[in-house]
């Protein structure tokens, strides 16, 4: 997104808690990039148990400040609120630089919520919904208190908005949709540069891009993998990721004897080249706020199968531009043997997805006034 501003209009800070990840050298040379350099001293207190925190600090011999923590743990526990933890974390922190705009980027996260909203100067915030909150460990009552210092709460699909205002009605006058910003034209050069596919395979390649996680889902295609395989189709699936859930996946290959047909290909910074390549793309998730690699598989044509999650039936029509399964194994294997077999209904996705892309009038968004 930060791509598309000119830069003769804008200045762009980056904040990060810490100055890491596959995208640093995208940043355009122009944006400057900081990082919270304490988040280092409080990053575990933060994503820890109460009671390892507790425990190390007891440990260290920094007995004072376990007795604080443990008061604070204990009140954000009884409140289901955690504020004071957050500002006794971040006392006498505040950033010096005023902003016209500040954005809370990785929503929601109450942390960052509460960092934009109360150590930042700035004239106008605005605070960002990526996620499905019925899905994740959104805190209503966090939310209710500190969304309300934001001028304006911008959620990525029209249902994840619907959502929101239905946890949160207050803030309804508030809450936009904003989807999330595709440079397709640079996506497509990405495509031509790169590597791709590897292996001399002649059959139908099934691609996923996502982090190995359980949200994503690719336990699912493996199950839908070997019902495929043990029905004799020529097939192979591939995974472009990484995660938390590599090992159980790696085992669940394993179990069901399918190393040759299921390659996990790990982390790539450029995964277009192997979207332009492949035959079929799939998207397994759980659950998702605005699926931004499904928007950038809808780039090359291919056909698309995706589960239906919060916002899929805003990227997908089902049976026009893709298909739309629930988030089951048995669904997404009929609708990628439908594929496979029907080569009507291939051209017809593709076809679809092609005129979709080519009348796509890409108009810079729009913010209502703050």
């Amino acid at each position: 997104m930060i791509e598309l501003f000119p830069k003769d209009k804008y200045n762009i800070t980056i904040l990060l808690l810490e100055k890491s990840g596959g995208f640093l050298d995208s940043v355009p040379v122009w944006v400057k990039v900081k990082n919270f350099q304490q988040y280092q001293n409080i990053k575990s207190i933060i994503n820890e148990s109460p009671t390892k925190v507790l425990f190390e600090h007891i440990k260290s011999l920094k007995f004072f400040k376990a007795i604080i923590l443990f008061f604070l743990f204990l009140i954000s526990r009884l409140k289901k609120d955690r504020t004071m933890l957050f500002s006794y974390l971040l006392r006498g922190y505040k950033l010096k630089e005023e902003y016209d705009i500040a954005v809370a980027y990785a929503g929601p996260m109450d942390f960052i919520s509460f960092f934009v909203a109360k150590k930042i100067n700035a004239k106008k915030r605005i605070q960002w919904v990526h996620f499905d909150i019925t899905k994740i460990g959104f805190n209503h009552k966090f939310s209710s208190k500190y969304y309300k210092m934001f001028d304006k709460i911008l959620v990525v699909s029209e249902e994840g908005k619907n959502m929101l205002n239905d946890a949160l009605p207050e803030l309804k006058r508030k809450t936009e949709v904003f989807l999330n910003v595709l440079n397709s034209k640079k996506i497509k050069e990405l495509a031509d540069n790169g590597e791709s596919f590897k292996d001399d395979f002649n059959g139908s390649r099934i691609l996923t891009v996502g982090r190995l996680s359980k949200e994503k889902g690719q336990d699912l295609a493996i199950r839908t993998i070997v019902k495929l395989k043990q029905e004799g189709f020529n097939i192979r699936w591939y995974c472009i990721g990484e995660g938390y859930a590599r090992k159980e996946y790696e085992e669940l290959i394993r179990i069901n004897n399918v190393e040759d047909d299921f390659i996990l290909l790990g982390s790539k910074q450029n995964p277009y080249p192997f979207m332009k390549h492949c035959d079929i793309y799939i998207q397994p998730s759980r659950h998702e706020g605005y699926c931004i690699t499904l928007a950038e598989a809808k780039c090359f044509n291919k056909p698309i199968v995706s589960t239906n999650f919060t916002g899929a039936k805003e990227q997908l029509t089902h049976g026009q531009t893709g298909l739309i399964v629930e988030v089951d194994d048995h669904q997404i294997y009929h609708a990628i043997k439908l594929i496979v077999t029907n080569q009507e209904v291939q051209m017809k996705l593709k076809t679809n997805l092609q005129n979709e892309n080519k009348n796509y009038n890409s108009e810079p968004h729009t913010i209502g006034e703050f």
